[in-house]
């Protein structure tokens, strides 16, 4: 299993988005999502989310909360992922062209009709909600949800 970081940051009620759309072969082609990446070496998660949010968007960060674990699955064992989940709402520098894709603050309101993952809701919902840290296991069968747990309680 890998791990990964996965960051929105926000700036009043707008939220840093990155619409996927220039790396080949990619798994999350044409879908929104936040910023990220995986882990180098021994990086820690707050380690792996700095590095990621300076090379993807040119920002540092300087205000951000570890939210959740979000575990994902697939129906290829030896697939899955633990995905950090974090939001920030601190950052400084100027925002850069980002070559996975075009970086773009999009309202809050608006976030539901952007194409996304169908998990990606769920976690952010329970962001918007201001929940606690929350652990969540989400199971894909290619694109398709087939299973989502929230804090050991089967959601979907």
């Amino acid at each position: 299993m890998k791990n990964t970081t996965l960051c929105y940051i926000t700036r009043g009620e707008q939220v840093l988005m990155l619409h996927r759309v220039k790396k080949q072969n990619d798994i999350n082609k044409d879908k929104w999502i936040g910023i990220g990446g995986k882990f180098e070496g021994e990086e820690s998660p707050d380690e792996c989310l700095l590095r990621e949010a300076k090379e993807e968007t040119g920002l540092t960060l300087t205000s951000w909360r570890c939210r959740g674990v979000v575990t994902f699955l697939t129906e290829n064992p030896g697939d899955g992922e633990f995905m950090y989940l974090f939001t920030a709402d601190g950052f400084e520098g100027e925002l850069k062209e980002c070559d996975e894709g075009d970086l773009q603050w999009v309202d809050r309101a608006f976030l539901d009709q952007l194409p996304k993952w169908e998990g990606d809701q769920i976690f952010l919902d329970l962001l918007w909600k201001n929940e606690p840290f929350f652990l969540l296991k989400l199971r894909y069968d290619h694109d398709r949800l087939t299973e989502a747990v929230l804090n050991g309680k089967r959601i979907r």
